[in-house]
């Protein structure tokens, strides 16, 4: 349900429950903002050594997951580890929690809201692991169903397992093992008809040392969610690049002198900062959001700084997937539907000029 901006405006970091972390806390980009001088005498010695022939970035997705955000919105209770789906969702915080540590990019993308239909019974196929699942599909939660084939796991003690429902998981006892899959897992995991696009609404970076990603905490993010949460569900992509330089000089990541963590953390900041902005740019669009002026200028004036540091001349950015699936089919208000969104991005006084690279038209089939 969509509705103007005027008649709902975005709720307050109070309404949110968040207002009191938002006095205190910095602005999502503060990373971006360098240092004071006397703390970087300290690190003088550790800064990387730059080259000086002119590079050209090739940027590649070296892996990407899913996580499931409205399980940890909403001040929810602390998972009962004892339960299958409690460690599940402890599971899940770990890894969020794990990456406020790491330089990784994230994507808030909204799905059409989908359930398992608790009012129905799941079914087996006649002498097979062949399961049917009842779903729930949209916001008018239209009744439908997934038959998903499983496979035995080894710690299995029993053929067949029990299966128990609520309306976001599906838990399978296989006596010596129990699985909880949420919705989205299983859609991810199993082929099926439902065929929903990821619309990415906020791209930004997790490296976070107040740890607010993890525990939905974050002011923008929780905007973007509260939004669009009533007719659809929200998930975090979280993805790692690899960055391969091209230069006469070589890579400086791989110079000997500059293999101490204060080096390498200083070029892959450089990198993954370009990147952030270069997709907020793509899938945002030029206004990116509502966010703020000052946010814009530190960015604009961070490009400068990495372009000139690094000779930066133009980069491109595949976010290809091998053996993605249909929750990589990733669009925006901005970008068309695709599972190929391959950029070519050079940096103009501060801000980045993206091109889309066309998706190659299907081969005919063979008659």
């Amino acid at each position: 349900m969509s509705h103007d901006d005027d008649d709902y405006p975005d709720p307050s970091p109070e309404e949110l429950g968040i207002g009191a972390l938002f006095e205190e806390a910095p602005e999502p980009f503060h990373d971006l903002v360098a240092p004071p001088p006397d703390a970087m005498d300290e690190l003088l010695p550790l800064i990387p050594q730059r080259t000086a022939a002119p590079q050209t970035w090739v940027v590649t997705v070296a892996d990407a997951k899913y996580h499931w955000y409205d399980l940890i919105a909403g001040f929810p209770a602390v998972p009962d580890i004892r339960d299958p789906i409690g460690r599940h969702l402890r599971r899940m915080q770990f890894d969020l929690e794990a990456t406020s540590e790491k330089r990784l990019l994230y994507f808030a993308v909204n799905r059409p809201r989908v359930r398992f239909d608790t009012s129905r019974s799941t079914s087996w196929g006649f002498f097979s692991l062949k399961l049917t699942v009842p779903l729930l599909v949209g916001p008018e939660e239209k009744k439908d169903s997934l038959t998903i084939e499983l496979t035995v796991p080894f710690a299995a003690t029993l053929k067949k397992p029990s299966v128990a429902m609520t309306d976001s998981f599906l838990t399978l006892n296989w006596g010596g093992l129990v699985e909880a899959l949420s919705i989205h897992d299983l859609l991810q995991q199993y082929e099926n008809h439902l065929t929903d696009k990821s619309e990415v609404q906020y791209v930004g970076q997790t490296k976070d040392p107040l740890g607010r990603l993890a525990r939905a905490r974050l002011v923008p993010v929780q905007r973007v969610h509260q939004k669009f949460s009533e007719d659809n569900d929200m998930l975090l992509l979280i993805q790692r690049f690899n960055v391969e330089v091209l230069s006469e000089d070589g890579d400086p990541a791989e110079l000997e002198v500059n293999q101490n963590p204060v080096a390498a953390d200083i070029l892959l900041k450089d990198r993954i900062d370009v990147i952030e902005c270069a997709l907020i740019r793509y899938f945002e669009g030029p206004e990116m959001h509502g966010r703020s002026d000052k946010e814009a200028d530190v960015r604009r004036q961070r490009l400068r700084e990495v372009q000139a540091s690094n000779n930066l001349e133009s980069f491109r950015i595949d976010l290809r997937l091998e053996d993605a699936g249909k929750y990589h089919d990733l669009t925006s208000r901005h970008v068309p539907v695709s599972r190929s969104h391959i950029i070519d991005c050079e940096i103009v006084d501060g801000n980045v000029i993206v091109t889309r690279v066309p998706d190659k038209p299907a081969k005919p089939a063979k008659a």
